[in-house]
């Protein structure tokens, strides 16, 4: 766009761009767009099955508005436009259009290439925040662990270990009034904590954090144990758990929870870890193909049972 600051009556030298976002899609051509509302971001179901979406066709070089939709008078431009968003989807890997809403957040439920597909083990470092769901390893629906080799200061060590999500869902493993303590914040709805009942040792030791999934499908619970250097401190219950993702924007982060706190426990923007982090270890157990399919039967289960209350 550059050349335009000093010829603003240039010609156009970008004549053809595509659109696509969970089926809604559009095209523009030397001056013409055509494009269909596939679903709303606030209603949950597509408005029409995507072979029967409705298109517009608009000449935006006289209705830079889009008010005038000219798809019934000039059938021929539309059918010449859809032609061309099919090139463009073919050339730059669109397709198949996938139309899933929630679905799509978790790459193991839609078959997506997953940056961390296959892994069962992540070291994480000080200084490593910022991660978002996409790089960081999947713990859902399945038993994890962590194991945090620590340095405390004193047996008056705080702060946030690590923490994934924010204020309306998300996990944090966190040090408060020299105890360990885990906090599951289910949706921003209900907290399940666990704390130990001894503080974290001065010096070097090695916290350890436990979830043995309950099975069965999707957002099952599960019991969580927590053990320093081996010897078990801590055990509760979470019951219930997010099956699909935390959050669109909030991330993962060692040693500090960025964003909007987790837990209640600990003040936002005043929570990083007192002690010193010399390495954590995020295991997840391998989910096999049963598991798999199971979690795969119990996404269309409560999707049919959704569909079926409305």
């Amino acid at each position: 766009m550059l050349y335009a600051f000093s010829q603003p009556k240039a010609a156009d030298r970008h004549k053809t761009q595509y659109f696509e976002i969970f089926g809604n899609r559009g095209i523009y051509s030397d001056g013409w767009f055509a494009g269909t509302v596939h679903r709303i971001p606030w209603e949950r179901d597509p408005r029409f099955p995507l072979a029967q979406d409705q298109w517009e066709l608009y000449d935006t070089r006289k209705d830079f508005s889009l008010k005038n939709d000219l798809a019934a008078k000039n059938p021929a431009k539309l059918k010449e436009l859809q032609a061309a968003f099919i090139k463009e989807a073919i050339k730059y890997r669109v397709l198949p259009i996938d139309d899933r809403g929630l679905e799509r957040m978790n790459a193991s439920l839609v078959g997506r290439p997953d940056l961390m597909d296959g892994r069962t083990s992540l070291a994480l470092y000080p200084g490593m925040i910022g991660m978002s769901e996409n790089v960081f390893i999947n713990i859902k629906n399945r038993s994890w662990s962590i194991n945090a080799d620590v340095d405390a200061a004193d047996d008056d060590t705080n702060g946030v270990l690590l923490a994934q999500g924010g204020r309306f869902g998300g996990w944090t493993l966190y040090v408060k009034d020299g105890k360990p303590a885990f906090d599951y914040n289910f949706l921003g709805l209900q907290h399940f904590t666990v704390k130990a009942d001894e503080e974290l040792p001065a010096g070097k030791s090695t916290l350890r954090f436990n979830f043995a999934y309950d099975g069965g499908g999707m957002g099952k619970g599960g019991v969580v144990t927590l053990t320093i250097n081996g010897k078990k401190v801590g055990e509760g219950r979470i019951e219930h758990t997010q099956a699909i993702a935390f959050s669109a924007d909030e991330t993962a982060d060692v040693g500090v929870d960025t964003s909007t706190n987790v837990s209640p426990d600990y003040e936002h923007g005043d929570n990083k870890f007192t002690g010193k982090i010399v390495k954590i270890v995020v295991n997840v157990k391998q989910v096999g193909v049963a598991e798999k399919q199971a979690l795969e039967k119990a996404g269309r289960d409560a999707k049919q049972k959704m569909a079926e209350s409305h």
